[in-house]
């Protein structure tokens, strides 16, 4: 395995649940899926921000790794649907991403071979999310 970018993202939960509360707002149905905003609302923490912040930091964090791991070359997309990247847990609880639509395409399409690896930490007021891009094999 070959490590291809980095990405890493600081969220202020305070300032998300701000936009969120701003009922003119579409942020929330525009960057998160149904399933996301589902998950964040039947956390035993009862703050669906706290929860929402770290999956933003996911995406934002995931966006400037294959932006990292295409340095020098043209963006791969000319628009990113927020909500084709998605923050999944699984039966252990344990964080990753799924791609979806035209992201899912134009990664498999421009990192042939790779795999995302996504670490969560929340803090007090702060998420972070550290992502990183392997590609396996000696594919360019």
């Amino acid at each position: 395995m070959t490590v291809r970018g980095i990405g890493t993202d600081l969220v202020h939960v305070g300032q998300l649940r701000e936009q969120l509360a701003d009922v003119a707002s579409v942020f929330e149905e525009m960057t998160f899926t149904p399933d996301e905003r589902s998950a964040a609302r039947s956390r035993a923490s009862r703050d669906p921000a706290r929860h929402l912040a770290g999956r933003y930091a996911a995406k934002e964090a995931f966006i400037k790794a294959w932006a990292n791991a295409r340095f020098g070359q043209a963006p791969a997309l000319q628009a990113l649907d927020m909500r084709d990247i998605e923050v999944i847990q699984d039966a252990h609880g344990r964080s990753g991403l799924r791609l979806h639509g035209a992201a899912d395409a134009a990664f498999q399409r421009t990192l042939i071979n790779s795999s995302i690896q996504l670490s969560l930490s929340h803090d007090g007021d702060y998420a972070l999310a550290f992502v990183v891009i392997e590609q396996a094999g000696d594919t360019p």
